[in-house]
């Protein structure tokens, strides 16, 4: 009996800090984005989830180190950290984002998370 009832506190225990898991994704997405500096993302393309990483079940942050022209384009996006496997379509998408104009070309370091290969 007692064994069951740990089985049940457990299940219980994933249920909750998954609820929390979501909450924290509703709220980070809602955030405005900022990438280094004072340079707002005005609109972001999401990465596309490559099938082998899929079919593997690899997550993971995939940091770009990137080049935003003043009129706010992105000029060029190199992989720093990640996997590999990943880091083709993180370097894909953030040359499609949109930044703020600013002054002068800026570089920024940006995270493309990789979530939900299940």
């Amino acid at each position: 009996m007692n064994f069951r009832m740990s089985q049940i506190a457990w299940k219980r225990a994933a249920v909750r800090l998954s609820q929390a898991a979501i909450l924290a994704l509703v709220v980070t997405m809602a955030m405005p984005v900022f990438a280094g500096g004072d340079r707002a993302v005005k609109s972001k393309a999401a990465p596309v989830y490559p099938e082998l990483a899929r079919r593997m079940k690899i997550e993971g942050v995939v940091t770009v180190s990137v080049t935003v022209e003043a009129n706010g384009q992105v000029s060029s996006a190199k992989t720093v950290s990640g996997n590999l496997i990943l880091a083709p379509a993180a370097e894909d998408a953030v040359r499609k984002w949109v930044f703020e104009p600013g002054t002068a070309p800026t570089k920024l370091t940006v995270d493309v998370n990789f979530v939900g290969a299940r």
